[in-house]
């Protein structure tokens, strides 16, 4: 139980990362608002943490609405009482959407959050927050928008981490090698661009949304009290090579 007594905003909470994450968290005793744009989903995620015996509520949210990011925090102090944690996952693929929508999702989203939520953290005795990057972070990658997007997560991240330090909240990213989620099920359906992708990673397999869920309660956690600033791949040495 090393979240017990914490509060965590998870956005992205419907599925994939997201779902495994704020299980994670509830698991370790954080009481975890499920924020989506896809609110079925996110109330599917609250459902399962109540009744593993958890804590948590859904709030429905669209990232790239300023307002409703703020909204939306507020709901999560009004509704569990505070905020201690705050993960950034939500995010869309750049081989489906076009570069601008990209970029407001998966960049302007996190720089909402990360703006409202550092200030509340901070109210309620400081805290962690954990944004979603990708090895697309950290290299070059075929869908311009979401690599731009990734590499502009990891700038969010060191830059508030440096304007928080001394504030009692922590700054942090992961970055995700190939994993199974629905956002990659289309294109792992392929049999030889399944084992293509496997290739890519030297520990021989692709990640499990819990793998970086993990990765996130560490970072999380007072587990990672003397680490901000810092990208975290969870990616299999994908980025080893």
């Amino acid at each position: 139980m090393r979240l017990e007594g914490k509060v965590a905003m998870v956005t992205g909470a419907a599925s994939g990362i997201g779902r495994a994450t704020s299980l994670t968290l509830a698991r370790e005793g954080a009481a975890v608002m499920c924020a989506d744009v896809n609110t079925e989903g996110a109330q599917e995620t609250a459902d399962a943490i109540a009744a593993a015996g958890g804590t948590a509520a859904v709030v429905e949210l669209d990232v790239t609405d300023e307002e409703a990011v703020q909204a939306a925090l507020a709901a999560t102090v009004e509704q569990l009482g505070a905020l201690h944690i705050l993960v950034n996952d939500a995010g869309i693929s750049g081989r489906t959407h076009e570069y601008h929508d990209v970029i407001d999702v998966n960049l302007n989203g996190v720089y909402y959050c990360m703006k409202y939520g550092a200030a509340l953290i901070e109210q309620h005795g400081g805290g962690s927050i954990v944004s979603l990057s990708s090895i697309m972070g950290l290299v070059g990658g075929s869908a311009p928008g979401y690599t731009a997007s990734k590499h502009g997560v990891l700038g969010l991240t060191r830059n508030y981490a440096l304007m928080n330090g001394g504030r009692g909240v922590r700054v942090n990213c992961v970055n995700p090698g190939y994993i199974e989620t629905p956002m990659t099920a289309q294109m792992l359906e392929d049999e030889q661009r399944r084992d293509d992708a496997v290739g890519l990673h030297p520990i021989g397999r692709l990640g499990k949304p819990e793998d970086v869920a993990n990765a996130i309660l560490f970072l999380a956690s007072d587990d990672a009290s003397f680490v901000t600033g810092v990208a975290l791949p969870v990616d299999g040495g994908y980025t080893a090579q």
